[in-house]
This record gives structure tokens, C-alpha cells and sequence, in this order.
């Protein structure tokens, strides 16, 4: 676990793989070494170097990466050693990190409940989450359900699709301009900014600033303005926000929420396609699609890393030394392979996964999150529910992204729809089962009500259709 070093032993130990002499380069946490196989790299360098392993985020650029479930959980509840404040980076301070670092966009420091420690992240922490806690679930779902159907309605006669390009990256932006009050015109723009900065990509500096200023205009609109939305909600918190922290806040909200929605979904349709137990354990009622997601979350969780916590002073973490200043990286998706936290049961509908963080700064948006994600699965299953996929699974590309573990395309095909669900006002009342469920899963909550098989199509052309017809070109 973890001990500050006395005063007097400011040296760290011989052989330390970091601060060696002489010693190789750290791996490289970007390019294919991520992308390729990222679950063989973290269990080559657990067993090189135990659960905390040297890594460079960039050429030059040094960090730690904790791959250990219980270190990890020490990282996250001990804000006394390990700070959420990036303003303490040795090599940021050092000078060491370059003016367009493509870093830069996800390690600098903003006043967010991101980057702060203590009462400061309390506040804004209790702005965003009493925020995100006024959305209605039930419009939600609505909300979702259509635009996910209007999507679908939107695709050609030829019976293929991609559904990362056509479904995935579209659907929470659909969802998610509603819900903060943005133009619904906005969307793919907005979703071509966020993937530049979230990939660490050359555009990512440039493409950050922009994105800002989108949210900046939407904060003076809405102060003058205020509406139904998460924005005007935000602004009128009793914590005060000013107009920059309510716009860097809403870069949280938006990133965070859009970003690990559309992943989440993507992995989970890859995995129904590539996974023939996962799909029929599923499909034939074994495991809700609730559970199937946090499946989804052990073995590829959205944001596979995450930055960071900085060290406040010399310390041991793991048995590595580490320095005052250093930057650790939450090795999400390692520390999720932990061997020590595998049952010989495997991880069934357990949710003590670490996609969402830990400690105080757990998401505060995983709720609406997975009501997204588990209707966009489910509208799916139920429209198309023949889809199989179009090339070999092995041909699958992965976004070369540090942070987050999202597919480039996931192309499909299937032969036929099946007629949307009816208008909620219109459906069966759901009645719960008297059977128990198998011992061998988690209970959850219910997510939606029953299918109408018979049911046909909308006579008159929604608004929903209408926007996906023109965001798909027609």
C-alpha cells in the first residue's frame, strides 16, 4: 500500500525503474502499444513491474500507471498524498512539457471537480451531481428511445450499418444537446471536437478551444435566458457557480457523459457480436442487459485510463518510489484484471468494477449514463434483432487513444426491422416475475417495459425523424 518516506531518505532506492540510471524507457502508454492489445501490456507490465508500472504518455513525458485494485482504491481515497491538482506535475513545472502538447487538454488545470481537492471539489461536486439528479429517467428513456429509433429508421435499404459511426457517436449527442439546451444542429460538430482532445490527436489543443467557446455562448444565452435544462440548472445552483466554472463544468458533463456512453455502447454491441456466450446468455434471458454492462465494464470499460493524481510529497505506492510531483495515471481497465479481485466464479453481475473511479471523485453521471446505454442496447436488440457482424472480428480497429477504449467502426448487417415499441402511454403495464431470478446473476432494476410485437409504425413523421434524416444526409 502506501507510506510517506522520511525526511532524512530523500534518494529513492537503487534499481528504481523510474529514476533509474541508464535504464530502458518506461512503455508507452499511446500509439498501437495501446490500441493494439491493451490487456497484454498491462499484464506484461504487471508481472515486469508488480502493480504500479513506469510509463511515458508521450516521448519524454514520465508518469506511473497503477494496475492494482487495492492501490488503485488507496490512490483515489487518499487525497492527502495524491492530489487532484495538476498544478503540482514535476514535468509540467519543470518546463518539460511542451506549449501543444497533445496532453495538454486532459492533465491541465481548470477549476473543476475534477482538478480540485477538499471543500472547493465538495461544492462544485454538489453542483453537478444535485444538477444531473433533476433529469426525469422516465423522459430520459423516452427521449433516448426515440432519437435511437429515428436513427435506425434513417438507415438504407442494403441491410448494413456501421454502429459506431451511424448509432453509437450519435445517439448521446442527440440526447445530450436536449439536455443542456444546445441547437440539436450542433451535435456532429460537437462529437468531432470531443473525439480530437479525448485521443490526445494533433487537433486536440485546437479543437478544445472551440469546443469552449460553443459552451461559453450557451452559458450567456442561459444566464439571460434560463430554460429547462441542465445548463440553466447548473447556473441557478446555490453553490454560485460563475460563468467559468459553469462552462468548464459543462465541458465535464458533456465529455465525461458522451464520450463514456458512446464506448460503453460500442463495446457492448461488439461484444454481443464477437461473444456467442455473452450474446446468448443474454438473448435467452439469463442475464439482463443490466448486468451484461457491467460485464461490459470489467473487461472493456470506456475509459480505460484515466489522469491522474499527483504526488504530494515522496512516497511508496505498490513498492515503487514515488517522487514528489509525479503524475499517476488510474489504470481502469488493469486494475479491473486484477487476478486478486477474480472469484473462481468469474465476475458474474458484480458491480465493484472501477470504470467509474473511486473515493470522492467517483462519476457523479453513471446514473443516466446507464439508462442511455441500456436503452440504446435494448432498441436495438429489439429492431434488429438478426444483426450479425460484416468482417472478421479480429479486423476490428480500436481509436489510438490513452484514455479511452473506443472502437473505430463496427459494421453489421441483418436482413429485416422489427416495428418500434409503442408511446409509453400506449404499452401494457409491466408486472414484475414471480420466478426468481438464476442464483447465478445480480438483480437489478427494471429498464424497461414489454415489447408489443404487433405494434407498427408512427403514421406522422417525428421531429426525432426528421433531425436523424438530416444529420444522415437525407
Amino acid at each position: 500500500m502506501t507510506s510517506p518516506l522520511p525526511e532524512t531518505d530523500p534518494v529513492p532506492p537503487p534499481g528504481c525503474p523510474m529514476h533509474r540510471a541508464g535504464g530502458g524507457r518506461p512503455a508507452p502508454l499511446y500509439g498501437p502499444a495501446v490500441s493494439d492489445d491493451p490487456h497484454g501490456l498491462y499484464a506484461r507490465l504487471r508481472e515486469q513491474y508488480g502493480p504500479v508500472a513506469p510509463i511515458e504518455l508521450e516521448p519524454g513525458v514520465e508518469a506511473w500507471l497503477v494496475l492494482g485494485y487495492p492501490e488503485l482504491l488507496e490512490l483515489t481515497r487518499n487525497e492527502a498524498l495524491f492530489s487532484k491538482d495538476s498544478r503540482r506535475w514535476r514535468v509540467a513545472r519543470e518546463g518539460r512539457l511542451a506549449a501543444d502538447s497533445r496532453l495538454l487538454p486532459m492533465t491541465a488545470w481548470r477549476p473543476t471537480l475534477l482538478n480540485l481537492d477538499g471543500a472547493e471539489h465538495q461544492r462544485l461536486r454538489s453542483a453537478v451531481a444535485d444538477t444531473l439528479s433533476r433529469i426525469d429517467h422516465r423522459q430520459l428513456r423516452t427521449t433516448t428511445e426515440a432519437a435511437a429509433n429515428a436513427l435506425i429508421d434513417g438507415w438504407g435499404p442494403d441491410g448494413t450499418a456501421d454502429l459506431i459511426a451511424q448509432y453509437a457517436r450519435r445517439l448521446p449527442l442527440l440526447v445530450f444537446t436536449q439536455l443542456l439546451g444546445l441547437p440539436a444542429e450542433a451535435g456532429p460538430h460537437l462529437i468531432e471536437l470531443i473525439s480530437h482532445f479525448v485521443d490526445s490527436s494533433e487537433k486536440s489543443v485546437r479543437a478544445n478551444a472551440e469546443f469552449q467557446a460553443i459552451l461559453v455562448d450557451l452559458v450567456r444565452r442561459r444566464r439571460e435566458q434560463p430554460g429547462a435544462d441542465l445548463t440553466s440548472w447548473l447556473l441557478a445552483h446555490q453553490a454560485g457557480l460563475t460563468d467559468e466554472e459553469a462552462v468548464h463544468h459543462l465541458v465535464v458533463i458533456l465529455v465525461a457523459g458522451n464520450e463514456t456512453t458512446i464506448n460503453w455502447t460500442g463495446n457492448a454491441l461488439r461484444l454481443l457480436l464477437t461473444d456467442r456466450r455473452f450474446r446468448s446468455t443474454l438473448t435467452g434471458g439469463r442475464l439482463s442487459v443490466s448486468d451484461a454492462l457491467d460485464e461490459v465494464l470489467w473487461r472493456d470499460p470506456p475509459t480505460q485510463n484515466f489522469p491522474g493524481r499527483w504526488a504530494t510529497g515522496d512516497t511508496v505506492l505498490g513498492g515503487q518510489y514515488i517522487s514528489a510531483g509525479d503524475m499517476l495515471v488510474l489504470g481502469l481497465a488493469g486494475a479491473n484484471a486484477d487476478p486478486a479481485v477474480h472469484g473462481p466464479d468469474g465476475i458474474g453481475g458484480n458491480r465493484a468494477h472501477l470504470a467509474w473511479g473511486a473515493g470522492r471523485h467517483v462519476c457523479p453521471a453513471q446514473h443516466p449514463a446507464r439508462l442511455i446505454v441500456e436503452t440504446a442496447v435494448e432498441t436495438l436488440l429489439h429492431r434488429l434483432p438478426d444483426l450479425q457482424l460484416a468482417v472478421p472480428a479480429a479486423e476490428l480497429k480500436w481509436r489510438p487513444s490513452p484514455w479511452s477504449r473506443a472502437l473505430v467502426d463496427l459494421p453489421v448487417l441483418y436482413s429485416a426491422f422489427s416495428p418500434p415499441r409503442p408511446a409509453a402511454s400506449e404499452r401494457p403495464t409491466w408486472t414484475p416475475p414471480t420466478v426468481p431470478p438464476p442464483s447465478d446473476s445480480t438483480p437489478s432494476d427494471a429498464t424497461s417495459t414489454p415489447r408489443t410485437p404487433g405494434s407498427g409504425r408512427p403514421g406522422r413523421r417525428s421531429w426525432w425523424n426528421s433531425l436523424a434524416g438530416w444529420w444522415s444526409g437525407r
